[in-house]
């Protein structure tokens, strides 16, 4: 598909273009000083600014989310958004104030102050599949090649660069100052078109009688499994590196708290404006061949110049606040958590902060390089959340959840096996269903989705340091010994 756009909706994306690149740049200098200026912001977010980082950090996903609403109709909110709200508030009222309270800049960091290097290099690793900016790499591609007529190839790599050169320099403070702008421009975007739909087509009635019934349902005609999967994957939130780092960066606890359940309430609303557009493409354009262009194939329809521009713009800025924010996750995780680790461990505090902000530049390098490729590779969105969620959530849910809570921690061994075993399991079990009937529609061992046995088998482990913990409390009167201790 190929979008037409007129000079003045070209206008309107440079200027976005460059708004992103300068904002990015300037931000920087904030970053040049201390490693935590760098790393976490300085561990000053305010409340807005909090708000407007996560919320447009974790709905980047807009191509999916388009393509689901128009298969699926308003199960896409039920799916993808109900589910995300239960775990959000969760998070918001037993971790966020915890998390800030800690005081520490990465899962790893958190999962080695409380259960040691093994764990932490685990953690590592799990993190950067979960953290792979891949999906919205893949994305931001397709509608720059959409607009261009570049090969993706060629898309992909210049937005990619584009969206992460100036977090080279500038770190947490070049991502949050963007997120900031693309906070802004994804609900103006998506706010022009329903307008247009509702004034030339109409209202819910007109919904209603142009999608076919299952639309208006919560299911959509997908099984429970199906979606009590998607369920479980949501889970994710409570792991999500981007939660965590929001939290170890925001001004005190409260803000990390409140910013949370306010966002719940923007995600809230701007589902709402996400689902009721894919109704309104199926509605409108009922037989479009690849669904996950239904914005784009919607706008070409309904919207004038400019604001055509202004849609694609608020497209633009949904996925690259993600790209952005996962970039700099990952490249943190390689650098500090993997390189520095391995290569450098140095008593001088400043040389330390030198050498982890020099390997996570690095970082910066291997995540868009290794992101891309992904992309070329593996050209379905919503395969790639399936995939990483249901084999990766498994291993870090327990181990990095319990470890904010004294009263549930284990020995280092369990929750060591609880992890591998937990991301292991769910991997075997989804390449066996690979491996018996293709990609494109895995038949799974007795049917069941690759999460459950995973989950279950790290809460296995899980579940029997805890039973030897409490054993051992009993027999040393409460005391516990150095088995049942995380250190």
């Amino acid at each position: 598909m190929t979008a037409t756009l007129s000079v003045a909706d070209w206008l309107v994306i440079g200027l976005y273009f460059g708004a992103v690149v300068f904002v990015g740049f300037r931000a920087a200098r904030k970053a040049r000083t201390h490693i935590d200026e760098y790393l976490v912001a300085g561990r000053s977010l305010t409340l807005p600014i909090f708000v407007a980082t996560l919320v447009s950090t974790w709905y980047g996903g807009i191509l999916g989310v388009g393509e689901f609403s128009y298969r699926y109709g308003i199960s896409n909110w039920f799916i993808f958004g109900v589910p995300y709200y239960f775990f959000a508030i969760l998070f918001a009222i037993f971790l966020a104030p915890r998390v800030h309270r800690a005081r520490l800049h990465t899962i790893p960091d958190k999962l080695r102050e409380t259960y040691g290097d093994a764990t932490a290099g685990m953690g590592a690793f799990l993190t950067l599949f979960i953290v792979t900016p891949a999906p919205y790499v893949l994305m931001v591609g397709i509608i720059v090649q959409m607009i261009s007529g570049w090969s993706l190839l060629t898309s992909v790599v210049f937005t990619t660069v584009l969206s992460i050169v100036y977090l080279y320099s500038g770190g947490l403070h070049s991502d949050v100052k963007t997120n900031s702008l693309e906070f802004i421009l994804m609900y103006l975007g998506f706010g022009v078109i329903l307008p247009y739909c509702y004034f030339n087509y109409g209202g819910f009635s007109f919904i209603a009688s142009n999608v076919p019934p299952g639309h208006l349902t919560l299911t959509g005609g997908n099984s429970w499994q199906y979606i009590i999967a998607w369920f479980f994957i949501a889970s994710w939130t409570l792991i999500d590196p981007a939660f965590h780092q929001r939290c170890y960066a925001a001004k005190s606890g409260s803000v990390a708290r409140y910013g949370i359940l306010v966002s719940v309430i923007f995600w809230l609303f701007f589902d709402f404006m996400t689902s009721m557009t894919g109704l309104y493409a199926r509605a409108i354009i009922p037989h479009l061949s690849q669904p996950a262009m239904s914005y784009p194939a919607l706008a070409g329809v309904v919207l004038p110049p400019v604001v055509k521009g202004l849609f694609y713009v608020g497209m633009l800025a949904t996925i690259m606040s993600s790209l952005e924010s996962l970039t700099f996750i990952s490249a943190v995780t390689i650098g500090k958590d993997i390189f520095f680790r391995l290569f450098s461990r140095d008593d001088d505090p400043a040389a330390s902060s030198h050498k982890i902000r020099h390997y996570s530049q690095i970082g910066i390098l291997i995540t868009a390089i290794i992101s891309i490729a992904i992309a070329i590779l593996i050209p379905s969105v919503i395969q790639i959340w399936y995939d990483l969620g249901t084999v990766f959530v498994p291993g870090l849910l327990l181990p990095l959840v319990t470890s904010y809570f004294p009263g549930l921690l284990v020995g280092r061994k369990y929750i060591f096996l609880s992890m591998t075993f937990g991301w292991s399991v769910s991997l075997l079990w989804l390449l066996s269903g690979i491996f018996a009937s293709g990609t494109m529609n895995p038949q799974y061992l007795l049917g069941i989705q690759p999460m459950y046995p995973g989950l279950l088998m790290s809460a296995t482990f899980y579940a029997i340091g805890l039973l030897r913990r409490s054993g051992k409390d009993k027999a040393g009167g409460g005391s516990g010994n150095s088995e049942s201790q995380p250190k």
